[in-house]
């Protein structure tokens, strides 16, 4: 558990740099605009890009640390034994659906890479983004189904 421990924070540190470039470039953007009467070509672009990044990013440290939303009304009253049992279960479908993502995530990045997709202003190529997606996406699958097949304590924080 320990390397994927260091590859989520990797991650999610990755992920916090890469909204602080954004929030320097969106006020310099804003500020030339404004004061300047020049703005930053192709901005709101690479902020969509780098969002989207960001969040495929940040995935894998939520995961780790268990901070999706837990639903407990119905399993208020459950036995501890029942709720890790659907913790469990609710963290393999999770690893389930992340691997399904990040198949289709990593198929999309090909089509891109076919195609030669690219962003319109700054003709930014699309493959990249996907390219970035895929190994986040992996990594909270693997989290996911370490975290459902382990024979810890619940997965509630």
């Amino acid at each position: 558990m320990r390397i994927l421990d260091v590859l989520a924070r990797a991650c999610a540190v990755l992920a916090g740099c890469l909204l602080t470039l954004i929030t320097l470039m969106t006020c310099a953007s804003v500020l030339g605009r404004n004061f300047l009467g020049a703005t930053l070509a192709g901005d709101f672009e690479l902020t969509g890009v780098a969002t989207g990044l960001a969040v495929a990013l940040f995935m894998p440290w939520c995961q780790l640390r268990r901070g999706n939303i837990l639903v407990d009304f119905f399993t208020a009253k459950a036995s501890a034994r029942t709720t890790a049992w659907l913790d469990r279960s609710g963290a393999l479908l999770l690893a389930a659906f992340m691997a399904l993502l990040a198949w289709r995530t990593a198929l999309g990045g090909a089509n891109a890479w076919e195609n030669q997709s690219s962003s319109m202003l700054l003709g930014f190529p699309d493959w990249l983004v996907y390219a970035g997606m895929v190994p986040p996406l992996v990594l909270t699958a693997v989290i996911a189904l370490y975290q459902s097949i382990s024979s810890g304590e619940s997965a509630r924080p």
